[in-house]
């Protein structure tokens, strides 16, 4: 009698810790969420940083357009192909090596 007492105690022990470790593992905060979240953070932050170079790359262009002459004649000579007055301006067309065609010759069936 006293042996079965003493399993049954164990039993109501093992599962009153694992009803304690429950929350610890699997719950609402459990560690593996955590972990979770903390991974996550990490990638955002990575993304932030990528953003804000690009960000501060956009914001230097944008003091440099409002200011300088330079940027502006380099766009418009880039994109719109403009030239300054009294400039002459050279295209250079590289010429494809012709292939050499060979006749062909089709042979017409005789009747």
């Amino acid at each position: 009698m006293q042996e079965l007492k003493l399993k049954a105690l164990t039993l109501i022990f093992v599962i009153l810790i694992a009803l304690l470790q429950y929350p610890l593992w699997l719950g609402k905060g459990s560690w593996l969420r955590v972990w979770e979240l903390n991974r996550k953070v990490h990638v955002q932050q990575e993304k932030n940083t990528a953003l804000k170079a690009r960000n501060a790359m956009l914001d230097a262009e944008v003091r440099d357009l409002k200011s300088g002459k330079a940027a502006i004649e380099e766009r418009a000579r880039s994109e719109l192909g403009m030239i300054k007055q009294d400039e002459v301006f050279f295209q250079v067309i590289e010429s494809q090596p012709q292939q050499q065609m060979q006749p062909t010759t089709q042979q017409q069936a005789q009747p």
